[in-house]
């Protein structure tokens, strides 16, 4: 999820954060064998200095009404996330030892085994707020297809068992937080997981297939302190289960889940 652009302190500042200047990949770019090339506008030498950019939600901002609303999303993407994408470059700029990392890598050095540095929030944030963005479309909602369909059915009896468990975790997060869909390496299943604050399921090692955004300037603007409603409807009309497939097929590339056991109604 990582993205980067490449400048100098010889460019003016105002073209330093621009997204739109900025070539956005899934993976990110690795820069570690760039960091120390040379740039001569001037006889003076300086560095390159890697930035990330703001990456647009994959629809128009108007696109996800009546559900989630063009003013909350210019407030939640244009606002707060690019604040985050600009707190996040102001700190690179003192610490060069992390350029070069991928957002994931990114995350994992900064969390530091629980004692997360004071780039992890940010750099957390930036994360979680694209895979947000890219979690749903318009006309989203209804069900699962196929695969992903069959592996929910398969970890938690039904999909409306699954439903539940979603609701449930988002409603009984304490404070600010998420709530994910996940894939355990480890155990081979599906599970729901919630996370508090910035903390994303990367650190653990487990690969997400969706999110939902539970602190309260995500849903308050249009639904005021309702988060059931919110939840709601991002379940039955904004996830994305087409983009949930393509990364479930994706995270089989390193998971080996067998064949799915539908149950039997």
């Amino acid at each position: 999820m990582g993205s980067f652009c490449f400048h100098t302190s010889a460019v003016p500042s105002s073209h330093l954060l621009s997204g739109t200047d900025c070539t956005y990949g899934l993976g990110g770019l690795k820069l570690g064998n760039l960091r120390k090339i040379p740039f001569s506008r001037t006889h003076k030498a300086s560095k390159v200095l890697a930035f990330y950019g703001l990456k647009k939600p994959p629809y128009k901002l108007d696109a996800l009404e009546p559900y989630m609303s063009k003013r909350t999303l210019e407030m939640h993407w244009g606002e707060l996330h690019r604040g985050y994408v600009e707190g996040l470059n102001k700190q690179l700029e003192q610490n060069d030892i992390l350029y070069g990392y991928t957002m994931d890598e990114l995350i994992k050095a900064t969390y530091n085994n629980g004692n997360p540095l004071p780039e992890f929030n940010n750099a957390a944030q930036v994360w979680n707020h694209n895979f947000f963005w890219e979690s749903m479309e318009p006309r989203g909602g209804d069900m699962p297809k196929l695969g992903l369909l069959d592996q929910i059915e398969k970890d938690f009896g039904s999909f409306t068992n699954f439903k539940e468990k979603f609701v449930d975790a988002a409603l009984t997060l304490f404070g600010s937080g998420w709530v994910w869909l996940v894939l355990k390496r480890q155990e081979r299943r599906l599970e729901v997981v919630k996370t508090s604050n910035a903390i994303n399921p990367l650190v653990w090692n487990d690969i997400p297939i969706i999110n939902l955004d539970v602190w309260e300037h995500a849903y308050y603007l249009d639904y005021k302190n309702d988060r059931a409603a919110y939840v709601k409807n991002f379940l039955d009309h904004l996830v994305s289960w087409d983009v949930a497939t393509a990364r479930m097929i994706r995270a089989e590339a390193f998971v080996n889940l067998g064949e799915p056991k539908i149950p039997v109604a």
